[in-house]
């Protein structure tokens, strides 16, 4: 993809931010704070509490330092911090139990393994496409009101945006499949849930070639830890899946830096690859 000098820089880091890493064993289920804990979180007015404000950026980069050169000179050098992204912790408080992937039907096992064998060639994330939920990840930015939630994303295919009832309507039946989905949302107590259905089925819901049917039923679950971050994990249900597979659960630190417009992306390399190497192997 031609972009130029520190825009390539960044938009290198953006195009895969939409991807999913699973490299770890499995996590035993965490338990709940205890009631001290639960009240030094933040709050809105009406008691939930309040996960506005912006969130770190979590991307997939190869390893090491993302460098700008000008004229044979290194000018810039920037390390990216992937803990975002990458980095399991053991016993988030609320975490569900989570698999390191999805459990195919027999049926689609060919399928998931020539995707996963031929990811550079198949993905339609590197060819400009949208991400999709939950692949995309944590939102940058929430801004969480009374009877409606807003995320907003950080990434290569446009800057992103989903709009979450939370005022008990049902799915919108007359919605248009998409990318993103159709979601609404409520509260579990203390945890947030992003109920979302209706979607293409072009996309992935995580890197690794995991496909999925317009079926795909996502359920997202946000909440706050005692320490301020934002703790974030997800669910996909799929007719293509043996039983419903939730991810690792994700710790977001706060990020006060702004939301930059994305760059436009340009698939222009394609025809340059020569095998089909992971994202992470480039």
């Amino acid at each position: 993809m031609k972009l130029d000098n520190h825009v390539m820089t960044i938009a290198g880091a953006v195009i895969l931010s939409a991807t999913l890493a699973f490299s770890q064993a499995p996590a035993p289920a965490a338990k709940a704070g205890n009631a001290a804990e639960t009240n030094r979180i933040r709050r809105t007015a009406d008691g939930h509490p309040d996960l506005s404000g912006n969130w770190t950026f979590g991307i997939d980069l190869p390893h090491g330092d993302l460098v700008k050169t000008v004229a044979g000179k290194v000018v810039e050098r920037n390390h990216y911090d992937q803990s975002a992204r990458h980095g399991i912790q053991e016993g988030v408080p609320g975490a569900l139990p989570w698999d390191k992937a999805p459990t195919y039907k027999p049926e689609f096992r060919e399928k998931f393994a020539y995707l996963f064998k031929n990811e550079s060639k198949t993905d339609p994330v590197f060819y400009c496409d949208k991400p999709g939920t939950p692949r995309i990840g944590s939102p940058r930015k929430i801004m969480q009101m009374p009877k409606e939630t807003i995320f907003l994303y950080e990434d290569i295919s446009g800057n992103t945006f989903r709009i979450i009832p939370t005022d008990g309507r049902p799915h919108d039946a007359k919605a248009n499949p998409s990318a993103f989905g159709d979601a609404i949302g409520h509260w579990d107590k203390d945890v947030f849930i992003v109920d979302t259905t209706n979607f293409v089925d072009d996309t992935w819901f995580g890197e690794n070639g995991f496909a999925h049917t317009d079926q795909m039923h996502v359920t997202e679950r946000l909440w706050l830890l005692p320490n301020g971050n934002l703790a974030y994990q997800a669910t996909v249900e799929d007719p293509m899946l043996e039983k419903p597979w939730t991810n690792y659960a994700r710790v977001i630190p706060p990020d006060n830096s702004r939301i930059e417009e994305s760059p436009t992306c340009k698939e222009d390399d394609a025809h340059l690859l020569q095998n089909g190497d992971h994202h992470l192997q480039r």
